[in-house]
């Protein structure tokens, strides 16, 4: 109203939008309580696209937890709509519109598809513009798209160039993509990056590298020799240059990798092996105090600070009798002493058996 009266005129807007709360980790996002992210600290952790899919991944007007599950979301979306776009982009290199455009009956069910899918998101976001119910239906025109992948002879071109181009500017639409060709753009890509020697030097180079490796190994009879340099130039020499070769059955593709994902997918791979060997630390670990007999055991607890013992008397059976300080266990203390003692008790009974069976089967 105060809008109205200071520009005169009737009416200042037609609709008044409402957002959704935003949570952080399950908690409102508030300064005050700060429990808050900036969005400089969300892309230090997430590029912008994968930030912008896991907002189109749920309503304006409902409520959002911000944090690794739902990023994990948009992270599983995007690298499914990199693999459409690379296989979908692999298979249009080899062929053209002047192929036969003959359709059968995968085409016209891939036809179909894309009919449904345009249906489909013009409905979504005519509805209170539902973003999540358009990418729903994106992917699913997605995994319809890599069933009519699975054989590329009866490809029609100008089926599958459609599909690609429309799921391209819908993303655009929601400003996922902002170059004009199909696909995510390479992060760092100029209009005349592709034509200058800096860009063909690396790839060149390695090229010629990988052709000398080979006539050597070639020279000297080594086949086995070949095949590892073929092994080593798709796995070692082409990555760090952005290129992914996969091997198909009678042939191999080359797609062309955003260094972004790459970089985060390597992280990723990291922490995942990283999280494994922790857990083969402590499983480790755990392993290694069943060996110990309880009267061991328990002669090794510490307290908290990992450093001072926590019992410093025993009993005959070995069981705790006094605390660290010297004092004797009140009730509560020796209860909880006397169940450690008989829960690693319990433990190393078992170990000893299993490693019984274990001497015995290597007698037999």
């Amino acid at each position: 109203a105060q809008a109205e009266a200071h520009a005169g005129c009737t009416q200042w807007v037609n609709y008044f939008v409402h957002a959704g709360h935003l949570d952080i980790k399950g908690f409102k996002m508030s300064k005050s309580l700060k429990n808050f992210i900036t969005i400089r600290q969300a892309l230090e952790q997430h590029s912008p696209r994968q930030v912008r899919l896991c907002f189109l991944l749920h309503k304006y007007n409902a409520g959002m937890d911000y944090g690794d599950n739902t990023m994990s979301h948009a992270l599983v979306m995007e690298r499914q709509f990199a693999e459409f776009f690379h296989n979908t982009k692999a298979v249009l290199r080899e062929h053209s519109i002047a192929d036969a455009q003959k359709w059968n009956d995968d085409t016209q069910k891939m036809q179909m598809a894309l009919q449904q899918a345009e249906e489909k998101v013009d409905a979504a976001l005519r509805d209170d513009f539902d973003t999540p119910t358009a990418m729903a239906a994106l992917v699913e025109l997605i995994k319809a798209t890599n069933v009519y992948l699975e054989t590329p002879d009866t490809i029609v071109y100008l089926v599958l160039k459609n599909v690609a181009i429309y799921v391209t500017r819908i993303l655009q639409v929601f400003g996922v993509i902002q170059n004009d060709d199909i696909g995510f753009p390479m992060a760092g890509a100029s209009s005349d990056q592709n034509t200058t020697e800096e860009t063909l030097a690396p790839i060149l180079n390695a090229l010629m590298e990988f052709r000398s490796s080979v006539r050597d190994e070639a020279r000297s009879g080594n086949v086995q020799g070949v095949l590892k340099e073929c092994d080593v130039f798709r796995d070692d020499v082409l990555p760090p240059l952005n290129i992914r070769l996969e091997d198909k059955p009678g042939k191999s593709v080359w797609k062309l990798e955003d260094p972004e994902a790459r970089a985060q997918r390597q992280l990723e791979v990291m922490r995942k092996q990283e999280e494994k060997e922790r857990l083969a630390a402590d499983m480790a670990k755990r392993d290694a105090l069943k060996s110990l007999t309880p009267q061991d055991f328990v002669r090794q607890l510490t307290l908290d600070d990992g450093t001072t013992l926590k019992y410093s008397q025993f009993n005959k059976e070995g069981i705790p009798t006094h605390g660290s300080d010297g004092e004797p266990l009140n009730k509560n203390q020796s209860k909880k002493a006397i169940k450690e003692f008989q829960t690693q008790e319990k433990k190393y009974e078992k170990y000893m058996k299993q490693q019984q069976q274990q001497q015995q089967g290597e007698v037999e």
